[in-house]
């Protein structure tokens, strides 16, 4: 063969092979950037949207058939739970007298005892229980005593939910109890600017619970309510809700029973409602926020590093955090290890 066919030849497959290479390195950028841009695996609806606070409902199916759950709210009030006071600051103890498993979730507030506390952790107390351990955080600062005429033995409520981004961080990522005390100051701080009058009630100043119990606080939090809690009405897939204040996506809760969200979503959306009124900025109105950036929230916030804790012989729970997202997995041994409640938090 001539030599110049043979540089020719040569010349060809190099060529070739340049074009391949480059073919290739095009289709895997393209598979890339179409698996960075990929939904999460989430169908939304809305956004539904009232001055600075916006919802997206999560659809999905309900994974938990044949099993209900008690809230803590509702157990307390039909006196099918126990909330012991221990004297311990970040350690209550409960105790289900009731046939049904009571959930209760981190994030929840316990009126009475010695200080009103909020749970710290996801928990699921068995049905016909012993008295058990349940971590918590104070979320009254002064006082270590008898309230009123209310005992402290026991907690005799559980009406209202953590109502801060912030503070749900100080109690589930930073287990900080002065970050706790630190993020109630806040909240009281900045509602009383909103609501223009002191929310910070004299039987207990630090008390975030009175505050939250506060006539213009009620007041000023039922427009959203009203305007929000229809939202749910005609729509039987609903599983979960994704919320932004003042245009930044803030949380999401996720849950693998539709019955046990709709149970809860009231107590949710007052704990929402009260934040975007401590947020709420002079003359603002939500812009709009897209699907695109909850499903990017979403997806990121389930891409952490796994860290495993045994909650309670029945509950596991994994925690996924970086600098951007912390994202929190509730697992029932009795469900054979099925997640229960999906909790994403926003940290910046």
């Amino acid at each position: 063969m001539k030599k110049s066919h043979l540089i020719t030849i040569s010349a060809f497959c190099l060529l070739a092979a340049l074009s391949l290479g480059l073919l290739i390195q095009n289709t895997t950028l393209k598979t890339s950037a179409q698996a960075n841009n990929t939904p999460s695996k989430y169908r939304l609806s809305g956004p539904y949207t009232h001055k600075n606070l916006t919802i997206f409902l999560v659809h999905g199916k309900d994974l938990i058939t044949g099993h209900t759950f008690l809230t803590l709210q509702e157990a307390l009030a039909q006196k099918k739970v126990i909330v012991y006071e221990t004297k311990d600051v970040n350690e209550l103890a409960i105790r289900n007298l009731s046939n049904q498993d009571v959930y209760v979730q981190a994030g929840d507030i316990v009126r009475g005892g010695d200080q009103d506390r909020m749970i710290s952790v996801d928990f699921i107390v068995p049905r016909n229980s012993k008295r058990m351990p349940i971590a918590a955080f104070c979320v009254e600062s002064g006082r270590w005593s008898r309230r009123g005429n209310e005992g402290n033995a026991s907690f005799s409520a559980s009406e209202n939910y953590a109502t801060t981004k912030d503070l749900k961080l100080a109690a589930k990522s930073a287990n900080s109890q002065s970050a706790v005390w630190e993020n109630v100051e806040v909240a009281q701080r900045k509602l009383s600017q909103n609501v223009q009058e002191t929310v910070n009630v004299s039987a207990s100043p630090s008390s975030l619970e009175l505050s939250l119990e506060n006539a213009k606080v009620k007041e000023t939090t039922e427009d959203y309510i009203r305007a929000l809690s229809g939202i749910l009405q005609r729509k039987t897939d609903v599983i979960g809700y994704v919320f932004a204040i003042n245009s930044k996506v803030n949380s999401a809760d996720v849950y693998a029973s539709r019955a046990l969200f709709l149970k809860l979503w009231p107590k949710l959306l007052k704990a929402n409602a009260t934040e975007a009124v401590a947020e709420l900025q002079p003359d603002s109105t939500a812009t709009s926020v897209t699907d695109e950036a909850v499903h990017g929230f979403l997806d990121g916030a389930e891409k952490g590093e796994a860290k495993q804790q045994a909650v309670s012989p029945r509950v596991h729970l994994i925690t996924r955090e970086d600098a951007k997202n912390v994202f929190f997995e509730t697992r029932d041994r009795a469900q054979n290890g099925a997640w229960i409640h999906r909790n994403y938090i926003r940290k910046d």
